[in-house]
C-alpha cells in the first residue's frame, strides 16, 4: 500500500477525530477564554474530598479515610488513587483536552467506535457519533458535574462494540477492544453505569442465544462468548482495588442490609425501597424522549419575560419577578425534582421507528427489548411489580439508587437501531415498496402523535405538580399556561424535525439526493435538534473563572471564628442542611456531610438520633439567638445532646455570617465510660443510646461482650489525642487500673489496626457507630493505624492485569501484521 492509498484509507477517520474536536470546543467556547464550568456536584466534591486531596499534595500519599465528613467514612468513593493501573494512562491522552469538552470528546469517539463495529459506513458513523453524544442526559450530567458517570458512558459503546465484533467472527480485536473499553469504564468509578453496561450485554447474549438455537450454531455462539471472559477478567484486575474496597465498604455503606428490623417491608439486601425509587421516572413522562418539554423540561428554567408567570408576577407587583422568570418551575412530573429531560431526538426516535420495519431482526429484537428494559424499570415505583423483582432477585440490582438513570441502556440503543436502519437504506436493498412502507408509518406514528400533542396539549395531564399546591391560585393558572404553551411549542418542533427527517429520507430513496448530501442533511437535523434542547440546559452562563470554580467556597465569619480554636480535632454542626452539605467538611471535620454512600449505621444514627436532638434543640437555639429566652436554657438543651456529644460536637453553625454556638459538653477525642450496656441486637442498641449519657455509660452489642474485660472506673485517668492525620492516630493514656475507653471516631473493621505500645490489639464497637477498646492500667500510647490490606493487595492486581492487557495488545498487533504479511505473500 502506497502512501497515496494508505492517506485515503485513513482520511475519513481522521477528519470525523478533527470534526470531534471542532464540535467539542464550539459547544463549550468559554473553555477558550480559560472559564471553567460550575458544577454543582464538582463543588460538592471539592468540598467532601478537601482533606484528602490536601493530604495527598503535602505527603505524597493516599489517605484513604477522612474525618471530614460523617464523622468519618473511607475515601474510596471520594477521592482515591489506584497505583498499578496503567490503563489510566490512555484515559490521560483520551482526556487531554480540558474538561468538559473531553467530555464530549470522548461521546464521540466511543460512539463511533460502535458505529464501525456494527459496520455502518464510516461517513455516517459519524453522524451517528453525533447523534449520541449530543442526547441531553450526556450534557444534563455534566451540568450537574457527575463527571465519572459522563466518563463511564462514554466508554459504554466502546464495550459494547468490542462484544459485537467478537460474536460476528472478530474474535480477537473484538477481545482487546472490549477489555480496553471495560478497562477504561471501570476506571472512570461508576459502578451502576457498568453494572446498565452488563444488562445490555445480558440481553444481547440471550437473543444472540435463542437466533443460535434456531440456526443451530450454538457452538460457535458460545465459543464467542467464552473468548470474552479472559479479557474480560484482565480489565476487572487493571482495576481490582477499586473494585475489591469498594465491595468491601458496600456491606457497611447504605448499599448494605440494615441490621435494623422495624421498616422490613422496605428493606432489600441493599438499599431500601423507597430510597431506591425515589426517583422515578413518569410512565407518560417517556414521551420526553420524543418531546423534551412533554414534562415540563427542568424545575427551573428561564422562561421570559413574555411568559405568563412573569405577567402574574408583575401584575401582583412581585419585585423579583424578573429573577423568579429565570428559574420557574415549569417541571411537572411525578420525580421530586429534574435537570432536565433525557431528550434522545426527534430525529432519532423517528429512525429508531423506521428500524423497526427494516434492519435486521437479531438487531431489532436486542434494541427493542433492551429498550423496552430501560424504560419499565426507570418508571420504578410506578411499576413496582418489575421493580420489585429486579430489587429482590436480579444480584446487583439493589444496590444503586435513581433507577431513572437506567434510561442510558436506551440512550445507547435507540441510535444504534437509527443507523443500522440509515444503512439499510443506503445499501439500496430494500424494495420500493419495504421503504415506501416503513417510511410512511414511521412518519405516521411519530409525526401523527407529535402533531396529536400539539393541537391537545392536555392529552399529557393537568399540567400541575404536588408543589403547586403551596401556591396562590393565580400563580398556579399561570404557570399552567406557560406549561401548557411549552408543551405545544415543543410538540411543533418535534413534529417539524420528523417531517424534514422524513422528507430526507424520501429524497434520499427517489435520488433527488446522493449519498454524502444525506448524511449532511441528517448531520445537520440532528445537530440542531440536540444543540438546541441542550442549551437549555447547559450554556455559556454557567462558566465562571478557573479561581472561582476550583476554590468555591470563602470563609464566612463562622469559619473563621471556629479555625482559631487550634485543638487537634474537634466536630461541627451546621443546621443549614447539614447531610446535604459539602462547605463545612470543606473548612471543618463536620457531623454532617454529602456523600451518596455514606455508612449505614451512620444514616441510621442521623434519623434515630441526631435528627431528634437538632429538633429538640433548633426551637431552644433560635430563641436564645433572638434573646427570647435565657442562655441557660441552650445549656440545658446541649446537655442532653448525648449523640451530638458523643460525636464531639463542639460548634453550631446557625448562620454562617454570624458567630457559631460553642457547646462545652462535647465528650472529647477519646474517653472512659463508668459502665456498659451490652444488648442483643441493633434495635436495642440504638433505643439504649438514646436513654443513656453517652460521657458516662457505653452500649455494646452483645457480639463484642467478649472483648469487655474486668474494668474499674478510674475519674483520675486521662486519655488524650496527641497526634492526627486522616489515616492515622495516636492517644496518650494514663490510668490507674484497667478502662473501657471509647473514642469518638467511626467504627470500621475493615482496615483499622488499633495498637498499645506497639503491640496489636482488639478493639470493638460500641454505641452504634464508635470505636471502644480496654486500655490496661498505667501510661500507655494508643495508635490507630488504617492499613486496609484489600487495598494494597488490589494495587498488586493493577498492576500485573495492566502488564497483562498490554501484552494482549501486543499479541494481537503481531498477530495482524504476520497476517498481512501472509496475505500479501
Amino acid at each position: 500500500m502506497n502512501k497515496i492509498e494508505l492517506l485515503k484509507r485513513i482520511s475519513p477517520y481522521c477528519v470525523a477525530v478533527l470534526l470531534f474536536v471542532v464540535l467539542s470546543f464550539a459547544y463549550f467556547t468559554p473553555l477558550l477564554e480559560g472559564k471553567r464550568l460550575q458544577q454543582t456536584d464538582g463543588t460538592t466534591f471539592r468540598g467532601m474530598s478537601k482533606e484528602v486531596v490536601d493530604y495527598r499534595n503535602e505527603t505524597g500519599e493516599e489517605a484513604l479515610w477522612t474525618d471530614a465528613l460523617f464523622g468519618g467514612m473511607p475515601a474510596y468513593l471520594i477521592s482515591t488513587k489506584y497505583s498499578g493501573n496503567i490503563v489510566h494512562k490512555l484515559d490521560q491522552v483520551l482526556q487531554t483536552f480540558p474538561r468538559p469538552a473531553s467530555f464530549i470528546f470522548l461521546y464521540l469517539i466511543g460512539f463511533y467506535v460502535l458505529m464501525l463495529a456494527l459496520r455502518v459506513n464510516k461517513w455516517l458513523s459519524i453522524v451517528g457519533a453525533i447523534a449520541f453524544a449530543f442526547s441531553s442526559y450526556q450534557f444534563i450530567i455534566i451540568s450537574a458535574g457527575h463527571n465519572s458517570k459522563a466518563i463511564a458512558i462514554a466508554y459504554m459503546p466502546m464495550i459494547i462494540a468490542g462484544v459485537i465484533m467478537a460474536f460476528r467472527g472478530r474474535r480477537i480485536w473484538g477481545s482487546i477492544i472490549f477489555s480496553i473499553g471495560l478497562a477504561l469504564n471501570l476506571l472512570a468509578g461508576h459502578p451502576q453505569i457498568t453494572y446498565y453496561t452488563l444488562l445490555t450485554l445480558v440481553v444481547f447474549g440471550i437473543v444472540e442465544l435463542i437466533y443460535a438455537i434456531k440456526e443451530k450454531t450454538v457452538v460457535e455462539v458460545l465459543k464467542s462468548g467464552l473468548v470474552l471472559i479472559i479479557p474480560a477478567l484482565i480489565a476487572l484486575g487493571t482495576d481490582a482495588s477499586r473494585t475489591m474496597v469498594t465491595l468491601e465498604y458496600g456491606k457497611y455503606s447504605m448499599r448494605g442490609k440494615s441490621e435494623l428490623t422495624h421498616n422490613k417491608a422496605n428493606q432489600t439486601k441493599g438499599i431500601d425501597r423507597d430510597y431506591a425509587t425515589s426517583w422515578s421516572y413518569g410512565v407518560d413522562e417517556t414521551f420526553n424522549l420524543f418531546i423534551p418539554n412533554y414534562k415540563g423540561g427542568a424545575s427551573a428554567v428561564n422562561i421570559g419575560t413574555d411568559s405568563e408567570t412573569y405577567k402574574a408576577l408583575k401584575a401582583k407587583g412581585h419585585p423579583q419577578a424578573r429573577d423568579f422568570a429565570k428559574m420557574a418551575p415549569l417541571y411537572w412530573g411525578p420525580q421530586p425534582s429534574t435537570s432536565g429531560p433525557v431528550y434522545i431526538g426527534a430525529v432519532i426516535i423517528f429512525l429508531f421507528v423506521l428500524s423497526l420495519f427494516v434492519i435486521d431482526k437479531r438487531y431489532k429484537w436486542w434494541v427493542v427489548a433492551g429498550t423496552v428494559m430501560s424504560i419499565t424499570l426507570a418508571w420504578g415505583k410506578h411499576f413496582m411489580p418489575l421493580t420489585d423483582f429486579f430489587l429482590d432477585y436480579i444480584p446487583g440490582y439493589n444496590k444503586f439508587r435513581t433507577v431513572s438513570m437506567i434510561l442510558v441502556i436506551a440512550e445507547v440503543l435507540l441510535p444504534i437501531a437509527a443507523f443500522l436502519a440509515v444503512q439499510r437504506l443506503v445499501e439500496g436493498k430494500l424494495s420500493k415498496a419495504e421503504w415506501q412502507k416503513a417510511l410512511k408509518w414511521s412518519t405516521i406514528i411519530t409525526g401523527g402523535f407529535a402533531l396529536l400533542v400539539a393541537l391537545m396539549p392536555s392529552i399529557s395531564g393537568s399540567f400541575t405538580s404536588q408543589a403547586d399546591g403551596q401556591m396562590p391560585g393565580w400563580f398556579i393558572e399561570a404557570i399552567r399556561a406557560d406549561r401548557q404553551s411549552a408543551l405545544r411549542m415543543d410538540a411543533l418542533r418535534t413534529f417539524a424535525f420528523v417531517v424534514l427527517t422524513a422528507g430526507a429520507v424520501w429524497a434520499f430513496m427517489v435520488k433527488k439526493l446522493n449519498a454524502s448530501r444525506f448524511y449532511i442533511i441528517l448531520g445537520v437535523l440532528i445537530l440542531v435538534d440536540l444543540w438546541g434542547v441542550n442549551k437549555r440546559y447547559l450554556n455559556d452562563d454557567q462558566f465562571a473563572s478557573a479561581k472561582s470554580v476550583y476554590e468555591p467556597f470563602k470563609k464566612e465569619l463562622a469559619d473563621n471564628e471556629i479555625l482559631k480554636d487550634k485543638d487537634i480535632s474537634y466536630r461541627v454542626l451546621n443546621l443549614e442542611n447539614p447531610f446535604n452539605d459539602p462547605r463545612t467538611c470543606y473548612f471543618h471535620k463536620a457531623i454532617g456531610g454529602f456523600h451518596g454512600a455514606k455508612m449505614r449505621r451512620y444514616q441510621e444514627l442521623i434519623e434515630h438520633g441526631i435528627v431528634p436532638e437538632m429538633r429538640a434543640m433548633i426551637p431552644v437555639l433560635s430563641d436564645v439567638l433572638q434573646k427570647k429566652t435565657q442562655a441557660e436554657k441552650l445549656d440545658s438543651a446541649l446537655m442532653k445532646t448525648n449523640v451530638l456529644n458523643m460525636l464531639n460536637m463542639r460548634y453550631i453553625i446557625f448562620n454562617p455570617k454570624a458567630p457559631p454556638v460553642k457547646s462545652v459538653y462535647g465528650n472529647g477525642n477519646a474517653w472512659f465510660v463508668k459502665d456498659v450496656d451490652v444488648v442483643d441486637n441493633a434495635d436495642q442498641e440504638l433505643a439504649a443510646l438514646r436513654m443513656i449519657n453517652t460521657k458516662e455509660r457505653a452500649v455494646v452489642d452483645q457480639r463484642f461482650k467478649d472483648q469487655i474485660k474486668g474494668f474499674k472506673y478510674d475519674g483520675a485517668a486521662s486519655i488524650e489525642l496527641t497526634e492526627y492525620r486522616p489515616n492515622y492516630l495516636k492517644y496518650s493514656s494514663n490510668s490507674n487500673w484497667d478502662q473501657l475507653a471509647v473514642l469518638s471516631e467511626i467504627y470500621y473493621p475493615k482496615g483499622w489496626q488499633a495498637y498499645i505500645d506497639g503491640k496489636e490489639v482488639e478493639h470493638f464497637r460500641a454505641n452504634y457507630v464508635l470505636r471502644a477498646m480496654m486500655i490496661p492500667a498505667g501510661k500507655h500510647v494508643v495508635e490507630f493505624k488504617f492499613e486496609p490490606s484489600t487495598y494494597h493487595t488490589g494495587n498488586k492486581i493493577n498492576l500485573i492485569s495492566s502488564v497483562l492487557l498490554l501484552l494482549m495488545i501486543g499479541g494481537a498487533v503481531v498477530w495482524e501484521l504476520r497476517r498481512r504479511k501472509y496475505e500479501q505473500a
